[in-house]
């Protein structure tokens, strides 16, 4: 397979085998594999399968490298003349992946 388009955390993602990527916090543990039934678009040999939401029987495998949490972002709220304002960080929470396979059963 050259690539697949699969969905995660409500965003979608171009992978092929090899590639690392952060994805939205995941269940799985450290060093697991984590699979992925939601393929919306596959690529072989040049030829795409687009799904009709979801291609059937394609499955992406990747696994799980680390779990971390990123960089602290300030967020402000602030209302003029009426003494209001609002102070608050956030910090997301990401899992590392690595594509291991993307299979498609016929």
């Amino acid at each position: 397979m050259d690539y697949a388009v699969f969905k995660t955390g409500g965003k979608q993602y171009r992978v092929k085998p090899g590639d690392t990527l952060d994805v939205e916090l995941l269940p799985n543990a450290v060093d697991t594999l984590a699979e992925f039934g939601e393929v919306l678009a596959l690529s072989d040999g040049g030829e795409v399968t687009i799904g009709a939401p979801l291609v059937e029987g394609a499955k992406v495998t990747a696994q799980v490298l680390s779990h971390y949490k990123d960089r602290k972002l300030m967020v402000y709220k602030y209302k003029a003349k009426t003494r209001y304002r609002r102070k608050r960080g956030h910090r997301q929470t990401y899992t590392r992946l690595r594509i291991q396979d993307i299979e498609l059963r016929a």
